[in-house]
């Protein structure tokens, strides 16, 4: 399903330099894998998921999605990835005027004016998957930590993303909600047959996963 040939990103470092981050990624996933990336900080790990979500293009190389070429210069891939990735991010990004069922379901307004009925009720599928329905209607300031990363969980899967790119979903939560999340992104995995590449430090998380590779020295080990 997803498909890196020869990536490669470098970023200005100064007069007449670079810091080449990428220096020729190769990676093939399977619809349905779960793995995950790790490496020392500054390796390039954000960089690697930016260019699978298309919030970054990549210098050189290829880059293939279901298919569809993702490093064209000058494309749009917004409704791309709205409509065929999902993101959990470290810091939750939930919007604090909206309920924790708003939340989920923004993803959903990028082409219609308020969210259907089949999607309402899906949001609140995802919120029994992952035992959150008991603050569909509170507020992201009255969550807790484990709580507004399971909110991002859901919002990350309510347009049934082909794929979801989690960027250290556990790296502020507690021991104890570290591992509650991670059980639930293997359950999501598993029971959604969702496609996730996490980027991780957590030894422990990592193991959850299907595959482990690890970034040194800008390649795929």
């Amino acid at each position: 399903m997803i498909r890196l040939s020869g990536i490669t990103k470098k970023y200005p470092d100064g007069k007449d330099s670079f810091n080449h981050v990428l220096r020729g990624v190769n990676l093939n996933i399977e619809k349905g894998e779960f793995i995950a990336i790790k490496g020392a900080s500054g390796s390039g790990k954000t960089t690697l998921l930016s260019i699978l979500g298309t919030l970054i293009q990549p210098d050189t190389g290829s880059y293939l999605l279901d298919g569809m070429e993702m490093n064209i210069p000058g494309v749009d891939y917004s409704a791309v990835r709205n409509r065929k990735l999902g993101f959990v991010f470290q810091n939750h990004r939930l919007l604090p005027q909206l309920t924790a069922l708003e939340n989920i379901l923004l993803p959903t307004l990028a082409f219609q004016n308020r969210a259907n009925k089949d999607q309402i009720n899906y949001a609140q599928q995802l919120m029994e998957l992952t035992g959150i329905n008991s603050v569909a209607n509170q507020y992201p300031e009255t969550l807790s930590g484990g709580e507004a990363c399971r909110v991002a969980l859901c919002r990350s899967l309510i347009m049934h993303p082909l794929l979801v790119l989690a960027d250290e979903p556990t790296g502020q939560l507690d021991t104890e909600n570290a591992r509650l999340v991670a059980n639930l992104l293997v359950k999501v995995n598993k029971e959604l047959g969702t496609t996730i590449v996490m980027v991780t430090h957590s030894d422990e998380t990592a193991t959850t996963t299907h595959r482990i590779m690890t970034l040194k020295e800008g390649v795929l080990l």
